[in-house]
């Protein structure tokens, strides 16, 4: 497949950030022009797959939905906590709704866009704007403080033993206080002069930070001090153009065990030791949006569409889905004996976890779905693009 069609793949989630120290160099102009044409296209970008019809074995019903405000150019996910679940709009309002109805709890404005998901953890609801801004929300939605950071925040605010862990589009990483938004350290990264600006965050677990950079690049890093324990290369970057040379970590690792998996756009799937930094495995697999795993399997939404299914041991494959071609996947989410997918023009698709079979499938709407959350009692949570957030059911 050529590079141009699978850039154009990414034309509705994806900015290129192109660095500073670029501006001046003679082949600036060259390059701008060949992304241009690459992500708008000199050819249109590749339909999503026409889907054919399948003989469900789930029933999914909508049990309510509610207007949460458009996304705008962010990637959000909402969180599900005691009953509840929260989330942001890009208009800058950050909300608490009933989980069993949907009802409005509270809101708060912060008069900036909001380019991070929620975080939740240490009694306090944590959001971050495209200015660089951390806010701290009590849980009733009162502002406790805010800090200001070197540039966009995002992915998802952490909290772990006393601080909270936010990243920004720079590529720092930062240990602010918990009790009154003081910053404790600091873990910078070169920004490099061509990367793909995605909203990927970062994971804490057992008191280290697993993050994804560009250049195929794994870090773990102390959640206390900020200290670096080591980095992994998890894909290389290889062609002659660079656009074709990119391989950076676009979406989160996941944390299983004594293991990380991870997942490079135009690059490989690997699972990484957690002691010691070294890859276990890996294989050619490119994704953009992530990966998650549940019971020995990695599910993996493809760059192009396609739904994996992969062995948590050797990464061999189980399955493969090829019946959902440039539809934008979300990451895929499991449920039982289930997983399920969501997709660009507001279908949720069901897919066995035996062999990737479908076996459900509903449309909560017309506009791209950007993730999907596990509820409680055959439930999960929908939000989309132009701002509706959906309760479904399953049986």
């Amino acid at each position: 497949m050529k590079k141009s069609r699978i850039v154009n793949y990414l034309a509705l989630s994806v900015l290129l950030a192109l660095g500073s120290g670029l501006s001046a160099c003679s082949g600036f102009t060259d390059l701008k022009n060949n992304l241009s044409e690459s992500i708008f296209g000199a050819e249109p970008a590749n339909p999503p797959v026409e889907l054919e019809p399948i003989k469900s074995s789930y029933d999914m019903r909508i049990a309510w939905s509610t207007d949460v405000g458009e996304a705008g150019r962010f990637t959000y996910s909402p969180v599900v906590a005691d009953n509840f679940i929260y989330t942001v709009n890009a208009g800058g309002t950050v909300m608490q709704l009933a989980a069993d109805s949907g009802k409005l709890q509270w809101k708060t404005e912060l008069e900036e866009p909001i380019s991070s998901s929620v975080g939740l953890g240490g009694g306090l609801v944590l959001a971050g704007t495209s200015k660089g801004r951390l806010y701290a929300l009590n849980m009733n939605g009162k502002k406790v403080w805010s800090a200001i950071l070197s540039s966009e925040i995002q992915g998802q605010p952490r909290y772990y033993d006393g601080t909270v862990i936010v990243r920004t589009s720079d590529h720092h990483i930062y240990g602010i206080d918990a009790a009154d938004g003081r910053r404790k350290w600091v873990y910078e990264r070169a920004t490099p002069s061509l990367s793909l600006k995605t909203q990927a965050g970062i994971v804490v677990d057992s008191g280290a930070i697993y993050a994804g950079f560009p250049g195929g690049k794994l870090v773990a890093i102390r959640a206390d001090n900020g200290k670096l324990l080591w980095e992994a290369t998890v894909a290389q970057p290889k062609g002659v153009t660079e656009i074709e040379r990119i391989a950076d970590i676009t979406s989160l690792p996941f944390v299983d065990g004594a293991v990380v998996y991870v997942v490079a756009y135009q690059g490989k799937v690997a699972a990484v030791d957690r002691q010691r930094g070294q890859v276990i495995w890996s294989r050619d697999i490119s994704s953009y949006i992530g990966l998650t795993a549940d019971n020995g399997k990695i599910y993996l939404s493809h760059t192009i569409g396609s739904v994996y299914s992969l062995d948590t041991a050797n990464g061999k494959t189980f399955w493969r889905q090829g019946n959902l071609g440039y539809r934008h996947l979300t990451i895929p989410l499991p449920l039982s004996n289930i997983v399920a997918v969501g997709d660009l023009e507001g279908y949720v698709h069901l897919l066995s976890q035996d062999d990737g079979s479908f076996v459900g499938r509903t449309q909560l709407g017309s506009k791209p779905l950007m993730s999907l959350v596990a509820g409680s009692n055959n439930q999960f949570f929908a939000q989309s693009r132009d701002g509706h957030l959906y309760a479904v059911t399953y049986k």
